[in-house]
């Protein structure tokens, strides 16, 4: 390659960073620009936070928002911030961040016309936060306390509905956890916290779908229950399967499961009656 050659292509190389250095100064520039500075009025800073927020940009709009009601608090701008704020962070799927901004609206405007959306968002945020059923579901209980009290609050909403199947979804969920817990007692032949838990869906989630499959189970847990106990203790437990097949009777009547609870009912009938005949025959033997 020639010297000139050499030359020019190392000043087309340098014109090319330059280009580039001065495209990344203007872009840093406007995007300066975009950014509340201080002096900026009120209204330029709402206006800037607003235009991240029209965008998508989520993030930028949190914080652009939580700067002007900082600065805002008292005037229009500042409450609207604030508004603005709690959705932010909830559509950024920031949803405890949100939660807290919704309870501060709340808190700061308890007569403001979105008190109502602002408490149902507010739900919404633990409804999101609550995770699959074998983790830890507080955020599970507290949707449900917060879904409630809205309804309690608002019982004429349009938004009652959707709480109300929001909290069957959660209640469903620990209804889950319940069951799950009550086999893995039965996988370790632990029966007895096995009936509790099963107990506890059919007591706690009569309403749920794991409550009429935990009724069946129940039956054939106190039949295993009974078979792994001894003499003195069986027919109790006979006893219990066939109690919990009479409550299966009285509360899912229509049920699929029917033919299969007949099946462990009649066998822990069949169970108790020979106890019985054993227990006669043993009171003859001693008169």
């Amino acid at each position: 390659m020639t010297i000139k050659a050499q030359f020019t292509q190392t000043i087309s190389m340098q014109s090319k960073l330059l280009l580039l250095l001065g495209f990344t100064f203007i872009l840093s520039a406007c995007q300066n620009d975009r950014l509340i500075k201080r002096g900026d009025s009120l209204e330029v800073a709402y206006q800037k936070a607003m235009a991240f927020y029209v965008e998508g940009d989520f993030s930028e709009a949190a914080k652009a928002f939580d700067t002007v009601t900082r600065v805002g608090r008292g005037t229009e701008y500042g409450q609207d911030a604030q508004y603005y704020l709690a959705e932010s962070y909830y559509k950024d799927k920031q949803y405890l961040l949100a939660a807290s901004e919704y309870d501060r609206y709340v808190s700061y405007y308890p007569q403001d016309e979105r008190r109502q959306e602002m408490e149902f968002k507010a739900a919404m945020c633990y409804f999101h936060q609550s995770p699959r059923y074998k983790l830890d579901q507080s955020d599970t209980r507290r949707a449900i306390e917060r879904f409630q009290l809205f309804i309690n609050r608002y019982p004429d909403s349009d938004r009652v509905t959707d709480a109300a199947d929001r909290i069957d979804e959660l209640r469903s969920k620990l209804a889950h956890k319940a069951y799950e817990a009550a086999q893995f007692y039965v996988r370790n032949e632990m029966y007895k916290a096995a009936t509790i838990y099963l107990d506890r869906v059919i007591d706690q989630y009569p309403e749920s779908k794991w409550a009429e499959r935990a009724l069946v189970d129940q039956v054939k847990t106190y039949i295993e229950y009974a078979d792994n106990s001894v003499v003195q203790s069986q027919a109790e437990r006979y006893s219990k399967a066939i109690e919990n097949y009479e409550k299966f009777l009285q509360l899912f009547p229509q049920s699929d499961l029917r033919g299969e609870i007949e099946d462990y009912h009649d066998e822990a009938q069949s169970k108790l009656a020979d106890i019985v005949t054993i227990e006669e025959e043993a009171d003859e033997g001693q008169s």
